[in-house]
């Protein structure tokens, strides 16, 4: 049992990581190129994705975790790597649930205004550094994880 929930656990931790990297990827190229059309569609596209790959990859890894520590009769409170990560991972989920979801609403309706009036509203790149930054700590946050379920340093 604790082989396929650490099979499940790694699964999820690729759907939830590989997903923000590459949807962060997309939505960089889209902006660059500069066209209205592209840009509303990755804003679209990285919402999607979120709801598709993301939120499942957490709750499998969230769930996973919790199963596997329990299952090996591990006091998270007294585990500093698993306490840590599990902080880590609530954090960069909330920052995701409370920061960048709504952010991207937002730059989905920018995008998609700038779509119908061929112009481009300046709050998007405001959106934009804001989604960017909050996106980039969200982002390391659960690469710290991945460090800390590897080498397990406390």
């Amino acid at each position: 049992m604790l082989l396929l929930l650490r099979l499940l656990h790694l699964l999820g931790v690729i759907v939830f990581v590989g997903n923000i990297v590459t949807a962060a990827l997309w939505k960089v190229r889209a902006d660059a190129s500069g066209d209205l059309h592209a840009m509303a569609y990755a804003q679209r596209g990285v919402m999607f994705a979120d709801y598709v790959f993301t939120a499942p990859g957490a709750a499998l890894i969230l769930v996973t975790g919790l199963w596997m520590a329990d299952l090996s009769d591990r006091n998270i409170l007294q585990t500093g790597w698993l306490f840590t990560a599990l902080i880590l991972l609530i954090v960069a989920l909330l920052i995701w649930l409370f920061e960048l979801l709504p952010i991207q609403r937002r730059l989905i309706r920018v995008t998609e205004e700038a779509v119908r009036t061929g112009q481009l509203d300046p709050v998007f790149k405001t959106l934009t550094m804001r989604w960017t930054i909050f996106g980039i700590v969200a982002t390391l946050l659960p690469l710290v994880n991945v460090y800390l379920m590897v080498f397990k340093p406390f």
